[in-house]
């Protein structure tokens, strides 16, 4: 149980970076919503999508190759941190050479000929962030949660900052004193000034990790770095794989419609109510940062004990993570204001992808026992089976349907990713999860979602009644369930 208790000690502290940084950048989306239109918006969501991609390509599975051979003891800590932190710093700054000496055909082929300076300020932002996952990944090593937490907020504050400093008030400024911000701005970048802010944050968040970047005596390893490569390259398959799962469909998008101005139209309001779903999202990552120290721990307990803790945390994550659910969408009519009414035509989306986001996370637990026993190929097959799956139905149906079709491929590709590796893990190296209990308050809380659609009036206040006594009902089952026992949790929390 101590292994349980740090995991959610942990998942806390990371979740302060992870949860409370991204709501922050989450209230961005109303200014970005109300300031650009649908179609420039959808130009966002698209580049995003596309470094989304590179940043798994640029960190090719070391984080994870980090925590594995840090655990192993085979290896002095030093060495494996700083041949890590070599091998990512070499590629980030090969793969900005490369995109600087290809500028013209890189922009074009993004359709962004007219404003290629899009292309290299994210090619050198996402350079900067994938190097520093290693000093992030030895902070989370070394069990420094506050400073982690810290950091990521900094970056994400400054971010939050110099979007509302260059979308806000240096327009207002433009228009009443030209001559104050001229030297510098140009009313006319418009959605550029989106991945300016990004770009200082992240520079700055660089300089805040010199300590962790120069406070090792560098020790590069060629053999090791072979070592952890070959450990990690599924990972990178893998990884790639599964953010194509997450980003296909952005992708894929401008190139199933015709029409160019349609495309990114509907492409910015379904990134925009895919960020109404990033609650579920800012979970999942904060429960991986402190699930994957966890998961590569040399084991103090029994082997029962070990799998006991692996079953309750994917017991406990699926009980939140349906909370969550519930939580959003019983709460929606005041949560959609998130994003500008003309948005709102999108909303049906969300749900498909808070229950797709859902998958998604146990898929991530049931990742334990191929990595736990270095079977990370299988990585690659879930995940390039979900993304043939997640390919054939938005080419099959996004040309007719738009993108609902894209929510519903990404709700059947992380299904079918789930299914197989829980069926194939049962064969080879079973956990033992509580599969009854667990698919039971998937569909309690499926079940209070339906009744609540049906109960609805047009009364919002009734509404919001009906729906808080429904998802309070939902917690003392748990509880009950669970047989927690409050009082005493209470009285811990007043300690």
């Amino acid at each position: 149980m101590a292994g349980i208790k740090s995991l959610v000690k942990d998942t806390a502290i990371y979740g302060l970076s992870s949860i409370v940084g991204r709501f922050l950048n989450w209230c961005l989306v109303p200014m970005y919503t109300i300031m650009f239109a649908a179609a420039e918006y959808g130009v966002v969501t698209y580049v995003y999508s596309i470094v989304a991609l590179v940043m798994v390509f640029l960190t090719y599975g070391m984080e994870t190759g980090f925590f594995r051979f840090a655990k192993r003891g085979d290896y002095d800590l030093s060495q494996v941190y700083t041949t890590s932190l070599t091998s990512l710093g070499t590629t980030s700054m090969l793969f900005v050479a490369l995109v600087l000496l290809f500028l013209s055909p890189i922009a074009r082929s993004m359709n962004c000929e007219a404003t290629p300076s899009f292309v290299w300020i994210m090619a050198v932002t996402v350079a900067i962030d994938a190097f520093t996952a290693i000093p992030f990944a030895y902070l989370r090593y070394r069990q420094r949660p506050i400073r982690f937490a810290l950091l990521k907020l900094i970056g994400i504050g400054l971010n939050i900052g110099l979007n509302l400093f260059f979308i806000l008030l240096c327009p207002l400024l433009w228009n009443v004193a030209p001559a104050t911000v001229s030297w510098f701005f140009n009313p006319d970048y418009g959605i550029g000034y989106i991945f300016v802010a990004n770009l200082i944050s992240s520079a700055v968040t660089l300089l805040l990790l010199l300590p962790e970047i120069l406070g090792e005596r560098y020790s590069f390893n060629g053999r090791l770095l072979k070592t952890m490569l070959i450990f990690s390259f599924p990972l990178l398959i893998a990884g790639l794989a599964g953010i194509m799962n997450q980003h296909v469909d952005k992708i894929l998008y401008p190139r199933l419609i015709a029409d160019a101005h349609e495309a990114m139209t509907g492409l910015g309001i379904y990134g925009a109510n895919y960020k109404i779903a990033v609650v579920m999202i800012m979970f999942i990552q904060a429960f991986r940062f402190a699930y994957e120290p966890l998961m590569f721990s040399r084991k103090t307990d029994d082997r029962e004990q070990s799998l006991k803790n692996y079953r309750d945390a994917m017991k406990y994550f699926v009980i939140f993570a349906m909370f969550i659910f519930l939580g959003v969408m019983f709460y929606l009519p005041f949560l959609k204001y998130f994003i500008a009414p003309s948005y709102f035509v999108g909303l049906k989306v969300v749900p498909i992808l808070l229950i797709a986001e859902v998958c998604y996370g146990i898929f991530f637990n049931l990742s334990l026992w191929y990595k736990n026993i270095d079977k990370t190929y299988w990585a690659v097959v879930f995940t390039l089976i979900g993304f043939v799956v997640m390919v054939a139905l938005n080419v099959a149906f996004v040309p007719q349907y738009g993108y609902i079709a894209c929510a519903w491929a990404a709700l059947a590709c992380n299904v079918v990713m789930m299914l197989a590796s829980y069926f194939v893990g049962q064969k080879i190296n079973p956990i033992g999860y509580a599969t009854g209990r667990i698919l039971g308050y998937i569909a309690l809380a499926l079940a209070l979602y339906v009744a609540a659609a049906m109960a609805a009036t047009p009364w919002l206040w009734l509404n919001v009644v009906v729906r808080t006594i429904l998802l309070v009902g939902y917690i003392v089952v748990v509880i009950r369930c669970e047989k927690i026992n409050v009082s005493t949790i209470l009285k811990k929390i007043k300690r």
